[in-house]
């Protein structure tokens, strides 16, 4: 079987992604190879294909037991013998699963690199032909990557008391140049084939927002990502447990992960995680490398983390199905001296000297001054990021906070000047300080560490006390930028050098981009994709429910048995054979095989029920109590379903609906779900004087507003524009599902 026919047969999928085939070649060749490729590119089929072709067993070095978990148990869903040696094992399960290894039961074997030397480990590694070793998270292996582990020092020695070399295939998500060129030396890769299929994940959307309170903008995701899982992200494990219970006090289903609960804890809130029985996950960056969970809607960094690195491959791991997904950071400054903090107290690794030690920490505190950066900049948010990877990018994306941020062109030379002259003063006043207190200073802080260290007695003390701090803060960042302005040592202090002396001389200008006007962008439920809207959600959400009762049966999380993708193909080709059922994409011989009959047999029903005469289902939906089948009628019809030319009340939005169905149904229970939904998503509050419904902040976003005539009873009425009566129906397989309750 050639490489195309292994990806269709144990994998499901017809066509590789780009670099996949490039990879596999190069390995199958004997050739070591260095991949670089975003999260849920495909990085393990890479390996996984070459290991199923090539005598042998291969060797997949992999960090954590969560990720070897996930992986394994994917692998034997496709009908591809694998396991996995790691702590989590006992001795007997060590032993038994070597031994299988040993007599050749196994194609792929996941180890931990601490295992990687142990003698029984080694004993059966030199005993076997080994058709390669793969490394993944391969980064882990350089000191100057973002997640460096002294136990990947392992495989160079692992390798090289092999009783011959096999092909070496290392891949990593997050490398910058740097770090890339470290692995292929400390991986001892010979004249690697390198592949690196870019950075970009074009289904995610980056915002950075400074929101006065955190937790309501936590909330505000939430609430417009319903039904989909998230990870919020602490940069402390008391930030975890105080976001954790809040979220759990009003009634999200939020689990929390950190190093300082007990193994048991984390494996449980973990696995409840990965099996859908919580939706949310407050954590430290404790939790979720290599999690292949392929459903979550959204990502939150309720704290700046400590790097460009960390932040992509943490928000990176949201949106793994393709779909569209959120990264949202919530900026704030004293989130940057808290990673000061942590900087500083990180102990020594006693495997390295202390020159490289503090080499390290100037290190670290260089990526966090970039992580600032980003936090901070009026550019495109994507932009930085692929710019920072080494990638050119355009310097706009229309969709990023920023690009949906309205700029205008400033000359703050004046500005600039003023924060330079008042670096220049505190210097020669002995008392070098960070932008912290420069701006303090500035904006004439009465504060005891200025007063004290005569810092309000400096010409430059108060010249700025008009200015935002943000705004002094966007300027400095500006500056230590353009290399204007250079940071030291360990308290970040801020010192002139040479290429200020344009500016202060008045020879240069500087003109940089600032905020004028946010333009909201629509934070009611969009399209996902167009792909989700194109099937019959009514179909849709059965398969979703046969998947769950699939996935329990055999003690896996939902998305190993057949990803939101997979079910989405399946509506649209509606298969009736085994045969056909191999067309849908993600579905190879074995999962057909497995779950075949009860996919098929659930589009058959489906179609069945879909075919009734529409008298009868006129009938059901007139008599069904809770309006059940009325709202099934509305979801099967949603194609006839269309907004009339101008505005229309909400009872006459309802009236229309049932109109095009051809029903003489009772539009109460519309209304009362279409209510529920409003005031569920605030685009709509309940009145105090009447109960009826008014306008909130949001309505506009809905398309939501007061109707031009006043009814007879005096009291206003809402209605929908024809966009906000388009933007009801994209919605309305959400809105009308069992009736909904008001609030």
């Amino acid at each position: 079987m050639d490489k195309l026919g292994v990806l269709k047969e144990y994998f499901g999928h017809s066509s590789f992604r780009e670099g996949q085939e490039e990879l596999i070649d190069a390995v199958l060749s004997g050739r070591d190879v260095l991949g670089i490729m975003p999260t849920s590119a495909g990085k393990s089929v890479c390996y996984q294909i070459p290991a199923l072709m090539l005598d042998g067993v291969a060797i997949v070095v992999s960090p954590l037991i969560s990720l070897m978990k996930d992986q394994v148990n994917s692998l034997i869903q496709a009908g591809v013998r694998a396991a996995y040696l790691n702590s989590s094992l006992t001795q007997q399960q060590y032993e038994t699963a070597i031994a299988n290894a040993a007599g050749g039961m196994y194609k792929l074997i996941y180890v931990a690199p601490e295992r990687l030397c142990t003698p029984s480990f080694l004993s059966f590694a030199q005993s076997v032909r080994l058709s390669l070793v793969a490394v993944d998270e391969a980064h882990c292996v350089s000191q100057w990557g973002q997640d460096f582990r002294p136990s990947y020092m392992r495989i160079p020695e692992f390798i090289h008391r092999l009783s011959y070399r096999p092909p070496i295939a290392a891949f990593t998500a997050t490398a910058t140049k740097e770090v890339k060129e470290d692995i292929s030396a400390m991986l001892g890769l010979i004249s690697p084939f390198e592949m690196t299929t870019g950075f970009d994940r074009k289904n995610l959307t980056f915002s950075v927002l400074t929101p006065k309170d955190k937790l309501s903008e936590v909330i505000r995701v939430i609430k417009r990502n319903e039904g989909r899982s998230g990870i919020i992200y602490c940069s402390t494990r008391k930030a975890v447990e105080e976001v954790c219970g809040k979220l759990r006090e009003k009634g999200y289903p939020c689990g929390r992960y950190h190093a300082g609960l007990s193994d048991e804890e984390r494996r449980n809130t973990q696995d409840d995680f990965i099996y859908d029985r919580i939706r949310y996950i407050t954590a430290t960056n404790a939790f979720g490398m290599g999690i292949d969970k392929s459903n979550v809607g959204f990502v939150i960094h309720y704290n700046v983390p400590k790097n460009i690195e960390s932040y992509y491959q943490e928000a990176g791991r949201a949106g793994r199905d393709g779909e569209k997904a959120e990264c949202v950071l919530l900026y704030s400054p004293r989130d940057i001296r808290t990673q000061e903090y942590l900087i500083d107290m990180t102990p020594d690794n006693p495997e390295l000297d202390s020159e490289t030690a503090d080499a390290i920490k100037e290190r670290d505190r260089q990526r966090l001054r970039q992580m600032t950066f980003y936090c901070t900049t009026t550019g495109c948010l994507r932009e930085f990021i692929l710019r920072y990877f080494g990638e050119s990018a355009p310097s706009w994306c229309g969709s990023c906070s920023n690009c949906l941020t309205g700029f205008e062109e400033c000359d703050v030379t004046v500005e600039a000047q003023k924060i330079l002259s008042c670096i220049y003063r505190i210097k020669q006043h002995h008392y070098p300080m960070g932008a912290a207190a420069v701006t303090d200073v500035l904006r004439g802080s009465k504060s005891e560490k200025i007063v004290s260290r005569g810092m309000d007695k400096l010409s430059t003390y108060g010249i700025m006390q008009d200015v935002h701090p943000r705004r002094i803060r966007q300027i400095t960042d500006r500056l230590i930028q353009d290399g204007c302005i250079r940071v030291e040592g360990e308290y970040n202090v801020l010192v002139l050098t040479n290429k200020a002396k344009g500016l202060l001389s008045g020879g240069e200008r500087l003109v940089m981009k600032l905020p004028k006007t946010y333009k909201r962008e629509r934070t009611g439920k969009k399209r996902i994709s167009e792909g989700i809207y194109s099937v019959d959600q009514q179909l849709f959400a059965q398969l979703k429910s046969l998947r769950s009762r699939l996935a329990a049966a055999a003690h896996m999380p939902a998305y190993i048995v057949f990803t939101d993708a997979t079910l989405r193909d399946i509506c649209e080709r509606r298969p009736h054979t085994e045969e056909e059922l191999l067309e849908c994409s993600g579905i190879g011989r074995s999962k057909a095989e497995r779950y075949g009959k009860e996919i098929l047999a659930a589009v058959a029903e489906f179609e069945q029920q879909g075919e009734a005469p529409l008298t009868e289902r006129m009938h059901k939906a007139r008599t069904a109590e809770g309006g059940t089948m009325l709202f099934k009628l509305i979801r099967f019809n949603l194609s006839k379903l269309s907004p009339a030319d101008g505005e229309l009340t909400l009872d006459g939005f309802c009236r229309r609906i049932a109109a095009a169905l051809g029903v003489s149904a009772d539009i109460g229970l519309m209304r009362q779900a279409l209510d529920s939904w409003l005031l569920k998503n605030d685009y709509a509050s309940r009145s105090r004087e009447d109960g009826g419904l008014c306008l909130t902040i949001l309505s506009d976003e809905a398309g939501l507003t007061e109707a031009d005539n006043i009814p007879a009873t005096g009291k206003r009425e809402l209605a929908l524009t024809p966009e906000g009566q388009r933007f009801i129906l994209e919605n309305a397989a959400e809105i009308f599902t069992t009736g909904g309750q008001t609030r």
